[in-house]
């Protein structure tokens, strides 16, 4: 068990280690991707036992503070992107200091989907507008999305540098839609060929699924969303407003 020696003050030791680590981060002095003092390290700093300073490191990695990496160290973690509002990935970004990157995968305009033609309360032969992009928080990718729009309403979205703008942003300011709320189903499947090599992960590895309908503020669905993202398991059914 982790020593709960008080050094002076009415906090366990573990609890200074996690703060003085926060307090860098939160400083500046350690960004996402900086290498965070070794467990060796950090006990010999607190005066501390071995096992201390890594249940410290432990608890910091489960609240997504750092990330362990097996044979490289510990490192700062990518802020976590919080599923709790209808945001777009610019907005989410933005909101944490960082700036939004993404890589454009596909963008054309499709046939032949007849489950995504449902969803979106189209006829079965309706052409669709395809968008795939990977989503990067710092330098590393952390979500696949994949995006359907009708074609009839939307084909001009082909042509929208969506790599730097906003989804969202274009189909409200180019196209007059006003976008209101979605309902999200949420799951946990396995990355599998291309979508692990896409987001750098290995085969088999466990992700959280999105599938979203995201409607307008006329309540006609616009937007087929599927989302592939480096998160914990587990299941629900989500409506979240604009």
């Amino acid at each position: 068990m982790a020593e709960t020696r008080r050094n002076g003050n009415t906090s366990p030791a573990y609890v200074k280690i996690q703060q003085a680590v926060r307090k860098r981060i939160d400083s500046d002095q350690l960004k996402p991707g900086d290498p965070v003092s070794s467990e060796r390290e950090l006990a010999r700093e607190h005066g501390v036992s071995l096992m201390t300073a890594r249940h410290a490191l432990a608890i910091l990695e489960r609240e997504g503070i750092v990330e362990r990496r097996r044979g490289a160290g510990t490192f700062v973690a990518p802020p976590r992107i919080h599923f709790n509002k209808l945001m777009s990935y610019t907005e989410q970004m933005g909101s944490r200091g960082l700036a939004p990157r993404s890589k454009i995968i596909l963008n054309k305009i499709i046939d032949d989907e007849p489950e995504v033609t449902a969803r979106l309360g189209l006829s079965a032969s309706s052409r669709l507008v395809k968008i795939e992009r990977v989503r990067y928080a710092g330098e590393e990718p952390f979500a696949l999305e994949t995006c359907y729009l009708s074609a009839s309403d939307f084909s001009r979205l082909t042509e929208a540098p969506l790599a730097r703008t906003s989804l969202f942003a274009t189909i409200e300011n180019d196209f007059g839609v006003e976008i209101a709320y979605s309902d999200e189903e949420v799951d946990a499947t396995i990355a599998e060929g291309r979508s692990a090599q896409l987001l750098n992960m290995a085969k088999s590895d466990a992700v959280m699924r999105i599938r979203q309908v995201i409607y307008s503020s006329t309540n006609k669905p616009i937007i087929y969303v599927i989302g592939l993202y480096k998160s914990e398991r587990h299941t629900l059914f989500i409506r979240r407003m604009r």
